[in-house]
């Protein structure tokens, strides 16, 4: 679990307060470990999980709650987080063949130095790997809580920003027709936009001259 977590807070008025324990760290981690079990445990008995073996052996063990600082900082940290969030597994241009029987892909081998290798797998274990990142029904990437929930952004976190000073960047909203990313010279065509979850009901892939990635 990744969590990014806003070096302050708002008091009863709705007023921004900065975390004055050190310039050093938010939480001491240690302390964070033991409350983050007991939540996660207290979760589990409001919905009715009273199993005294269960209870009993999570809190027999020591939770750990890793966390450092980031090597580069905070816009470093958004876009390692940004590569899970908003990406599919894996690109495209990292796929290299793919027949009847096999499947192969680029990856690093960090192992190895960070060197660039080519694994083959069987089309049954590559689907496999791919459906494990696949979200189960009603469940999201992204889930915003305190000053960036729903709630807030809705009058609340403008008046913040406000008087935080906050200066937002406006972007220009994104053309339709953009060019293709392979042959940089196409124009790619929006032909079907859906907003429910899953694919559009029919299936491009029926088409034999459409690859599958």
């Amino acid at each position: 679990m990744h969590c990014i977590v806003p070096g302050g807070g708002i008091d009863e008025k709705g007023r921004w307060k900065k975390q004055l324990r050190s310039n050093k760290y938010l939480f001491p981690v240690k302390a964070l470990s033991k409350v983050f079990r007991a939540k996660y445990v207290g979760e589990l008995r409001r919905r009715g999980i009273e199993d005294k073996h269960l209870i009993d052996s999570l809190f027999r063990k020591n939770w750990v709650v890793y966390a450092k600082r980031p090597f580069g900082g905070p816009k470093q940290v958004i876009e390692y987080l940004g590569r899970y969030t908003h990406k599919v597994a894996i690109s495209n241009h990292r796929i290299q063949q793919v027949d009847l029987k096999e499947v192969g892909f680029s990856y690093k081998d960090y192992r190895d130095g960070g060197k660039n290798k080519t694994m083959i797998l069987s089309n049954e274990e590559f689907t496999r790997r791919f459906s494990q990142h696949i979200l189960p029904k009603r469940f999201v990437r992204i889930r915003h809580y305190g000053i960036l929930s729903s709630s807030w952004k809705r009058g609340k976190l403008q008046d913040l920003q406000q008087d935080l000073k906050v200066q937002i960047v406006k972007v220009a909203p994104k053309t339709m027709l953009r060019k293709c990313p392979c042959c940089k010279t196409g124009t790619l065509i929006t032909i079907e936009t859906f907003s429910k979850r899953g694919p559009p009901k029919f299936d491009l892939r029926e088409n034999k001259s459409v690859p599958a990635f």
